[in-house]
């Protein structure tokens, strides 16, 4: 047996040393090349990659479909998420290897991800975060042409449990029996939508409605999948951009200007606040920065920011304010919590707006 998982970039990263894991570039027909070591998802006589703004990482799981026939067992990941697996319950994480892939497909029939929760159900929330259209045409399209596949897509649509990011591995013919229901039903909602006016997040629509059908298509077909963990390496260059900025603004003190870029950004990525995005979470705290700031400057005349500007002594500060807030909360209150909430840093509106951060997790 032999296992080759396809890492989907659309930028260069250092991947793992590996040979099971083998980086494709996504989107290659209108990006051009990122490095030549790198396979491309506009190789071979049938591609998708120009379609690649609307379908994602799906290009390069097209083009595996279509023009790969060197290994048993396929699968693809992303350049910051790869699965992982542990010896021992108690034991380190450590990168998935193709021994392992090789071992738990003798007794599972694909691996994927942990099943996300959502904090509502998959229709609500895709009714947030998109075009709610887009995902009742996909319900119809699924009642045409695959009726047997119908109830549990009505199910499972009310549920708040998805796979995510399209990462899967498993057989080669399976995966090909996969990909054949996958893009007969993603290429006949596209017939049937308008995507026109879209933003970039939004328009990678078919990206996200083909992470909740993995999960239809696992269990009309009773497959038994091993769902192991995701761990998230590196940071998202867009995080990081936003990150620069907000230092930017801290730093002359504009509140406003920072609370007006960070909408904008959050308007055109609502993804940005995940936790796959915001991996240290210091986008969160930078909003919890700029809330205290209003609060403080309508009841005080002045803020945080009058006092400290640098970004990293700012989220170090909030950080250890949100952990003594939730230590009070709890009665855990320590000598050093109270030096802070008492010692003149910290305001009234500061403390409140950390409460209400605890509050909501």
């Amino acid at each position: 047996m032999s296992t080759k998982i396809f890492v989907m970039t659309h930028k260069l990263f250092e991947g793992p040393k590996d040979s099971m894991y083998v980086p494709l570039q996504v989107g290659h027909a209108l990006h051009g090349t990122l490095d030549h070591a790198y396979l491309t998802d506009d190789g071979g006589e049938d591609n998708i990659s120009v379609q690649n703004p609307y379908f994602s990482e799906l290009t390069g799981m097209y083009w595996v479909w279509k023009n790969y026939k060197g290994a048993d067992n396929v699968g693809i990941c992303h350049y910051r998420r790869f699965p992982v697996i542990r010896d021992h319950p108690d034991g380190p994480e450590r990168l998935m290897a193709g021994s392992d892939c090789e071992r738990i497909l003798r007794d599972y029939d694909l691996i994927t991800t942990e099943k996300l929760t959502l904090h509502s159900n998959y229709y609500e929330g895709f009714a947030v975060d998109h075009n709610l259209h887009d995902l009742q045409v996909t319900q119809e399209v699924i009642r045409e042409k695959y009726p047997a596949y119908g109830a549990v897509f009505d199910r499972l649509v009310h549920d708040n449990k998805v796979y995510f990011g399209n990462i899967c591995v498993m057989p080669k013919a399976l995966y090909d029996k996969y990909c054949g229901w996958l893009f007969d039903i993603l290429f006949e909602v596209q017939r049937r939508i308008d995507v026109t006016g879209y933003d970039g997040y939004r328009k990678r629509v078919f990206g996200f409605l083909s992470e909740f059908l993995q999960m239809v298509w696992v269990q009309v077909n009773r497959l038994q999948p091993y769902e192991c963990r995701i761990a998230i390496i590196g940071e998202k260059f867009e995080t990081g951009e936003v990150k620069r900025a907000m230092a930017d603004f801290f730093a002359k003190k504009d509140v406003q200007g920072a609370k007006k870029y960070f909408l904008e950004c959050f308007e055109k990525r609502p993804d940005i606040l995940m936790e796959a995005s915001d991996i240290t979470g210091e986008l969160r705290i930078c909003m919890q920065i700029i809330s205290t700031c209003e609060f403080e400057k309508d009841s005080l005349g002045t803020c945080i920011l009058d006092k400290e500007q640098d970004m990293k002594k700012l989220i170090s500060l909030f950080k250890t304010l949100n952990m003594a807030v939730l230590r009070k909360s709890r009665g855990e209150e320590t000598e050093e919590d109270v030096k802070l909430l008492q010692g003149g840093l910290i305001t009234e509106p500061a403390y409140r707006v950390a409460a209400q951060v605890v509050k909501g997790g």
